[in-house]
């Protein structure tokens, strides 16, 4: 059985595509990944052998939409990878998409007659009346203040995926000779998107609007050892607090030095995660210590805490390891995993994406008590490390049941959360 994975996203997104991937070959699949053309993407599959398709451009160098024509602009980019992704796709017998892959993966499981399955790696962007919308309704264009029932929001939410999208959507599927489609938002989840999360850190409460087949999070286990001069600054004194924001580009410029100041604050050494922002440290003192990419599966678990944006990889990590966390959202889902954070008692949340020493310092505080470590340790026990597993049973035992279908195989298979 033939395989394609498609995403288009950060490292939050492909990651946990690589996960699936491995999973999916040792259960005799074939398996290639479209992902964006970034060094560390492709080294992350050349790592466990799986094919990289690059598809459009790096994300390195992808700006976020400022306006509702940069939007259309943006999706129209994104449904014209339909070419990339239906070349992979050839020969395959099913498409699972993260991220932004939908606007091209989805025509092309339609055009080819292939099973299709979409994942998300968090809730809260998934309609339901438990929840509000996570989306502005357009580019700088909020939700009215007066509306407050989750229902009518996210019909609210609904238009302005119509509103946003469709033209382009539409316009691209015409010349691929597609029908139109009339609800954006359900072409992109559909009715039974999968859900990859661990079922405490990301609960899913049932809804009759979608079929949430709730997999588990799909965590790539890493067995690289940390670099000796890593090593030697961990075993130099007390474990530092772990400082680092991921993917994400945009952080505040003084962001290092905020950060560093405010653990010295608590009396802590500091460890700064390059990333993408690429942070440094800001003096020659030996209480600090930078860090480009490493394996941060070892590395959280001899950290006093974490802090970090909030990506659901970042934060499932974290748990996983036991390590206190302090989340600092930037955009998207973080706010929500900064939410999770704080309500489970294994860290703390910083009030928005721009932190000051003071306010740092007093989120950190709080991380740092015994209690809050006493929570994350007892929770690391319960993170599951099977969604990939169980995924990649799912998709292969539904494909070979139902053919072009992916529905409803998995019921009496699936631990439903």
């Amino acid at each position: 059985m033939r395989v394609l994975l498609s995403t288009y996203g950060s490292r939050g997104d492909v990651e946990p595509l690589v996960g699936l991937a491995v999973q999916l070959r040792a259960l005799g699949a074939e398996v290639r990944v479209c992902a964006p053309p970034d060094k560390e993407f492709a080294e992350l599959l050349a790592g466990v052998g799986v094919p990289l398709v690059p598809v459009g451009p790096p994300m390195h160098s992808m700006v976020r939409p400022s306006s509702a024509a940069d939007a259309s602009r943006r999706v129209s980019e994104l449904a014209a990878q339909f070419d990339s992704v239906a070349a992979a796709a050839e020969g395959c017998d099913a498409l699972l998409a993260t991220g932004l892959a939908h606007f091209a993966s989805r025509s092309v499981a339609e055009k080819l007659g292939i099973a299709y399955v979409y994942a998300t790696f968090c809730p809260f962007l998934l309609p339901s009346p438990h929840h509000a919308p996570p989306l502005l309704l357009l580019p700088g264009q909020p939700f009215p203040p007066e509306v407050t029932d989750n229902r009518v929001l996210w019909d609210l939410n609904a238009q302005s995926f119509n509103a946003l999208h469709g033209e382009a959507l539409n316009t691209h599927r015409a010349s691929i000779g597609l029908p139109p489609v009339d609800d954006v938002r359900n072409f992109i989840f559909t009715d039974e998107p999968w859900l990859a999360t661990d079922p405490t850190l990301g609960p899913w409460q049932e809804t009759p609007d979608l079929d949430v087949v709730h997999t588990g999070a799909w965590i790539l286990p890493d067995e690289r050892p940390l670099p000796h001069e890593l090593v030697a600054f961990l075993d130099a004194g007390t474990p530092p607090v772990y400082v680092g924001f991921g993917s994400m580009r945009h952080v505040s410029k003084d962001a290092a030095r905020v950060a560093i100041e405010a653990i010295r604050a608590e009396g802590r050494r500091a460890l700064v995660g390059r990333g993408w922002a690429d942070l440094a440290l800001i003096d020659d003192r030996d209480d600090c210590f930078v860090v480009g990419e490493v394996n941060q599966q070892a590395l959280f678990g001899r950290v006093a805490a974490v802090v970090h944006h909030g990506g659901a990889g970042t934060t499932t990590t974290a748990a996983r390891a036991g390590a206190p966390q302090v989340v600092v959202p930037q955009a998207a889902d973080q706010p929500y995993w900064a939410g999770r954070v704080a309500d489970l008692g294994i860290g703390a949340a910083h009030d928005g994406p721009t932190p000051t020493t003071e306010s740092l310092s007093a989120v950190l505080r709080t991380a740092l008590t015994p209690e809050t470590r006493a929570r994350a340790r007892a929770m690391a026990g319960t993170i599951r490390t099977d969604g990939a597993t169980v995924a990649a049973k799912l998709l292969l035992d539904a494909v070979s049941q139902e053919g072009p279908s992916v529905r409803h195989a998995h019921h009496d298979r699936l631990d439903r959360h």
